[in-house]
């Protein structure tokens, strides 16, 4: 279940009064090694196994990004780089390159999956 606050926003260029919008809320940060002890809960990996394919998983899609991979993780999804760049009049060079991003492309599965979310105004878990 997905959390949502409301929150209260307005056009600044516009005259119109503030709208009310639903903004999710996260219910806490889940680290590495709580990932880890859960893989392992799913899997046949020991909780050490399961902890060290997490934290080398990080090494080997940073190195296929670098050279130029677009790297699939199964059913979570895909990652790439793109560039953010300037343009010139004629001759092209790295020195155009301003930053670097990773996007993240959901998988088809990942999306049917994120589509049966279920919502909970934050407010009536506090008894406001």
């Amino acid at each position: 279940m997905l959390i949502y606050n409301k929150i209260e926003r307005g056009n600044p260029s516009a005259a119109n009064a503030p709208k009310l919008y639903p903004v999710l809320k996260s219910t806490g940060m889940v680290k590495e090694k709580e990932v880890s002890k859960m893989l392992s809960e799913e899997t046949t990996l020991n909780a050490k196994e399961s902890e060290m394919a997490v934290s080398q998983q990080l090494k080997v899609v940073t190195n296929l990004l670098l050279n130029g991979n677009t790297v699939q993780l199964g059913g979570l999804g895909s990652f790439r780089l793109t560039a953010k760049c300037e343009g010139a009049e004629s001759k092209v060079s790295t020195a155009q390159i301003k930053k670097l991003s990773v996007r993240f492309t959901e998988s088809a599965e990942l999306k049917d999956a994120v589509k049966k979310a279920t919502f909970k105004d934050a407010a009536t878990l506090t008894g406001e």
